[in-house]
């Protein structure tokens, strides 16, 4: 029962790490999808990206 939470324990670090290094994304960005427009509009600093898949990088200041 102990190597079981600490494999789960161990996975769930793993998958946070994965996600952190994966993704630039902070809790500011709140990308909301335009579909008649086919672009996706940050919510908070209003950039804007083309296409139809969700974002994965922060473009705050760019």
């Amino acid at each position: 029962m102990p190597v079981l939470i600490l494999l789960l324990l161990t996975g769930v670090f793993g998958y946070f790490i994965w996600r952190r290094k994966t993704s630039t994304l902070s809790r500011d960005c709140r990308w909301r999808q335009q579909r008649s427009q086919h672009r996706w509009q940050c919510a908070n600093c209003a950039a804007v990206q083309p296409g139809a898949a969700e974002p994965r990088d922060c473009l705050r200041g760019k």
